[in-house]
């Protein structure tokens, strides 16, 4: 018989952990109003504009899902969408509010990350690491193929 401490799930396992270390950054990141789904968002378009398909898959987000978040995010004044080379295409574009908040989220960021890291260990997170990119790629290419 399974237990919930012993889930032989691992979809169960994963989220478990997934929301457990979502909780830690949201805690921290709420000193700057975010949590770390729009940090993610926001940090990974403030470079240059990104088109909303390519970033939902660098995220590992339908598109759907993206465009749902963002909402906020545009009411906000942080992200706004414009039309790419195609009219079709909605690119997401940091504003510089937007790109002011992430430079005073990123610091608040690094120390989660850091006491993550300190409460697991630098050796386990390295493996960790290694081996979720691993998993990734792996499942990635198995809904692909």
């Amino acid at each position: 018989m399974e237990t919930t401490t012993h889930s032989q799930c691992t979809c169960f396992r994963l989220r478990k952990l997934a929301r457990l270390v979502s909780q830690r950054y949201d805690r921290e990141l709420a000193q700057v109003g975010i949590n770390i789904n729009q940090y993610s968002i926001l940090r990974r378009a403030s470079a240059h504009p990104r088109a909303l398909g390519e970033l939902a898959r660098e995220l590992g987000m339908d598109r759907t899902t993206l465009s749902r978040d963002v909402k906020p995010l545009i009411a906000a004044g942080w992200v706004e969408l414009a039309s790419g080379e195609d009219a079709r295409q909605r690119m997401v574009k940091v504003t510089a509010n937007g790109k002011r908040l992430v430079a005073r989220a990123q610091p608040i960021w690094r120390q989660a990350q850091d006491a993550i890291e300190a409460s697991m260990g630098k050796a386990n997170i390295d493996a960790l690491h290694a081996r979720l990119d691993q998993a990734a790629q792996s499942l990635d290419s198995g809904v692909r193929a």
